[in-house]
């Protein structure tokens, strides 16, 4: 009923009648449709309350009827002991069936994934890695065969070039008194103006 309900909100239109020539106007204004749209989602959620506490009593009377609530008052130790051997039993039951489902579910998640892959490859559409190219010159490649580890580290070193490093002028340091006397007087002001030209 709900199904309809949907199929029928989804395509907005309310006609049943068989496709005849040509897109027919709807029998019903907009409004109206508006109106019936808004009356059957009320209608829908009602039932879906109504189907979800159904559910519910259902999974109560199961579970009533399969696991029924202990009366433990007034009996003996004995009585007790058997109670939980036979709860005992149980448990180890619905373990195995459980255990049992699980590797069920197992197996047919790999078979389908396993088919599924089949089925990509009779497609065609596999999806390869591309793969990097990488530039190696002859050298290392003739390295990476022999391993030859130690004479290739010699033979990078012997190819290097040396750089001469500039060694930087260093002006002698004089005595400043020398400098402050020879400065002083009409021949070192001569001075000063012979070496600003």
């Amino acid at each position: 009923m709900l199904c309809l309900f949907r199929i029928l909100y989804s395509q907005g239109t309310w006609r049943t009648t068989a496709m005849s020539e040509g897109p027919k106007k709807s029998k019903y204004s907009a409004t109206r449709r508006q109106l019936l749209k808004s009356k059957l989602l009320v209608k829908a959620t009602s039932m879906l309350v109504a189907e979800s506490e159904q559910r519910k009593c259902e999974r109560e009377s199961a579970l009533k009827e399969r696991a029924p609530p202990l009366n433990l008052s007034g009996l003996s130790v004995q009585e007790l002991q058997e109670i939980c051997k036979d709860l005992h039993r149980k448990i180890e039951i619905t373990d195995e069936a459980r255990y049992d489902l699980e590797v069920k579910v197992d197996k047919n998640g790999k078979e389908i994934q396993s088919l599924m892959q089949k089925i990509s490859e009779m497609k065609g559409s596999m999806t390869r890695t591309k793969l990097k190219r990488v530039k190696k010159s002859a050298d290392a490649m003739l390295d990476a065969l022999t391993e030859s580890k130690i004479s290739s580290k010699a033979d990078f070193k012997a190819n290097l070039k040396t750089v001469k490093k500039e060694e930087e002028k260093k002006e002698e340091v004089a005595d400043w008194r020398k400098n402050v006397e020879a400065m002083s007087g009409m021949e070192g002001r001569k001075k000063l103006f012979d070496a600003g030209q």
